[in-house]
């Protein structure tokens, strides 16, 4: 997500070179470029506007702060604004007298029955709450099968009624998900391929009926600024809550994430970042501005880790790691805790600087399996004593696994190295040949 944005930012931020100030020539230049940078990534007119008038009136004749060069300066302060831009801080739901009815309106196509899926298990898994799904799509062929076999997948419970009427299967569901002790509803809603009348309408009903505490607009990301239009016209007849953006995996621009909250003047809540269900992230507008910008987003790699590793088997790999003992058992665990946290790629866009070193990157997966396969193919012993591995051992390995015997070298050896490296952080210290190449980084500057 917003990869186009990103680099274009970095290459115009990193031209700023090792100024003392930041006068007013280079700031009409760098905000010129910002200013093309947003409106190439579909950011709504006005909304560019106001976000370069602010940077530009906090940049000219400025000093630059202690410590900083003044793209560094720049990347704060875009930062900053970016972050206001998209919500000052994160929106979250409103929780009330069980049920909590969460009411999730859109067009059709926009994601609506998938998201309704995906926020249950994000609420089951995270807020702890008992969710139940409402099917009142009456309108969309197969919508309520498509919402029941999610239910099936997740073993959430789904409540349909054989009607034509939505209101009254908004209503027999949220009672049935009273009487079953559910402590949330999520009523799924009807959606057109355009606004009509006939939309609003149903939708007004159903809302006034319900009573929702949370109204959730589902937008795709990849509509561009044809999602800030469809907020808006739904802003003027059902008053959201909040927004969903789906398919932001997608979208390389990120136009609606940045034009939405300005434009309609409600948040963004969470945002779908895949197609498997437990892929819907929480939107923080302060770390989504960090990634824009090439800083990383390390809070949200270390929440995935967290809930990728048992905290127990978390503490106990930390000592053995410190002790210097590094396994083949930790190295399945560590490759199981990354598989869980998500496709490689994506997780390694989370690091800070990382960014841009994937452009153009092809990272396989499948490799990792392959790897996997390998351990897998030693016995326990061997796994708890890698250096017991010889010859005959290594042949064995590889025609278990499929792979070579070059293969199984390469990772034993890449063992080898991370236990000598883990052996001298243990103590303290770093391994000489770390040392040396970063004495050889300081000499060459």
């Amino acid at each position: 997500m917003f990869d186009a944005l990103a680099n274009r930012l970095q290459d115009v931020i990193g031209d700023l070179g090792r100024r003392t100030r930041l006068d007013e020539e280079t700031v009409t230049r760098v905000t010129r470029e910002i200013r093309l940078a947003l409106l190439e990534a579909d950011v709504d007119f006005s909304v560019v506007k106001n976000l370069v008038d602010a940077v530009r009136a906090r940049s000219v004749d400025h000093d630059v702060l202690k410590g900083l060069e003044p793209g560094q300066q720049v990347v704060k302060l875009v930062h900053e604004e970016l972050t206001t831009l998209m919500g000052a801080s994160d929106s979250k739901l409103v929780f009330g007298r069980p049920p909590t009815v969460i009411l999730l309106c859109g067009l059709q196509g926009s994601g609506k029955t998938t998201t309704a899926a995906k926020l249950a298990l994000h609420l089951r898994k995270h807020e702890g709450k008992a969710p139940a799904l409402v099917a009142a799509d009456l309108q969309r062929p197969a919508a309520i099968d498509q919402l029941e076999q999610l239910g099936r997948q997740l073993q959430v419970p789904v409540y349909r009624t054989e009607t034509s009427d939505a209101v009254h299967a908004a209503k027999e569901g949220i009672e049935r998900a009273t009487a079953d002790g559910r402590d949330v509803a999520i009523v799924d809603t009807a959606g057109r391929l355009q606004i009509d009348e006939a939309l609003m309408d149903e939708l007004e009903h159903v809302r006034d009926a319900v009573k929702p505490l949370n109204v959730l607009l589902v937008l795709d990301a990849m509509t561009g600024q044809e999602a800030v239009n469809v907020a808006t016209a739904f802003q003027e007849r059902i008053s959201f809550d909040g927004v969903v953006l789906t398919k932001l995996d997608g979208d390389a621009r990120g136009g609606a994430a940045l034009s939405v909250k300005a434009v309609t003047g409600r948040p963004v809540k969470f945002a779908s970042i895949g197609e498997q269900l437990d892929q819907l992230e929480v939107f923080h507008p302060e770390r989504m501005a960090s990634r824009i910008l090439g800083m990383g987003d390390v809070l949200t790699l270390i929440e995935k880790a967290e809930q990728a590793v048992e905290e127990d088997e978390r503490d106990a790999m930390e000592q053995r790691l410190l002790q210097g003992q590094f396994t083949f058992d930790d190295f399945l665990a560590s490759t199981r805790m990354l598989k869980k946290m998500g496709p490689l790629k994506g997780v390694m866009k989370l690091m800070p600087g990382m960014g841009r070193q994937l452009d153009g990157l092809e990272i396989d997966d499948r490799q990792m399996a392959r790897v996997e396969a390998i351990v897998l193919s030693m016995t326990p012993h061997e796994r708890r004593v890698p250096h017991l591995i010889n010859g005959p051992r290594r042949r064995r390995i590889a025609q278990g696994s499929g792979t070579t015997i070059e293969d199984v070298n390469r990772l034993l050896q890449a063992r080898k190295q991370m236990e000598k490296v883990m052996k001298s952080i243990g103590k303290g210290k770093l391994p000489p040949e770390l040392v040396g190449g970063a004495g050889a980084s300081r000499r060459r500057r």
